[in-house]
Parts: structure tokens; sequence; C-alpha cells
């Protein structure tokens, strides 16, 4: 693995475990986590359909956007679950790319915005 790569990787679970330490001062129970860490790969039946069609569904449940909405909307509102989700899901994205899973391209599963999985 090249420097850099590392670096990143290093990053993202870095991000990662920020995400669950706030989690963990969130109050909300962990059978949430459990329950919905692994959500956003739901969007991976997306593929049954075609590569295009996997990865829009894909990428949508897999980019920040969404979940630091969720989060500064959750905390502007005091509501302490939509924080939750928003941490257990910035989490899976981050877990995802320290892991050097990215966002997918839509020519086959494996070929992602940080290169072929598994090269």
């Amino acid at each position: 693995m090249k420097p850099l790569d590392l670096m990143i990787r290093l990053e993202w679970a870095a991000v990662a475990a920020a995400a669950v330490v706030f989690y963990a001062s969130s109050g909300v129970s962990w059978w949430l986590f459990v329950v919905l860490i692994l959500a956003p790969d739901l969007s991976m039946f997306g593929y049954l359909a075609g590569p295009r069609i996997g990865a829009t569904a894909y990428n949508a449940l897999h980019i920040l956007i969404v979940p630091v909405l969720l989060l500064l909307v959750g905390y502007l509102s005091g509501y302490a679950v939509a924080i939750a989700v928003a941490l257990i899901w910035i989490a899976h994205i981050a877990i995802d790319r320290a892991l050097g899973y990215g966002l997918k391209l839509s020519t086959s599963f494996q070929d992602t915005h940080l290169g072929r999985i598994g090269r």
C-alpha cells in the first residue's frame, strides 16, 4: 500500500472512531447501532437492476452529505435519535473508506473512486 493510501485510510479510521465515541456519548442504546451499522449496504440490492442503477443506489447512501445534514438537524433540534442515526451512518461510511471501499463507478461494483477493489 502506498503511503498516501495508508494516510487516507488512517484518516477515515479516525473519523469512524470519532463517530463511535460521539455515539457513545449520545445516550442512545447500542442496539440501535448494531441494527443500523450495515443498513447502508442494503443499497447493494440496486445492482440487481444493473451496474448503473446499483452504483447510483449505493452512492446515494455512501456520501456524507445526508448524514452530516441529519446530524446538524438533530443537533439543532435536540433530537438524540437523529444524532445517533447520523453518527451510525457516518461511522459506516468512514469504516468503508478506511477499508478501501469508495463510491462506485457505473462500470462495475469493483470500480470505485478510490480505485479497483481487490487490486
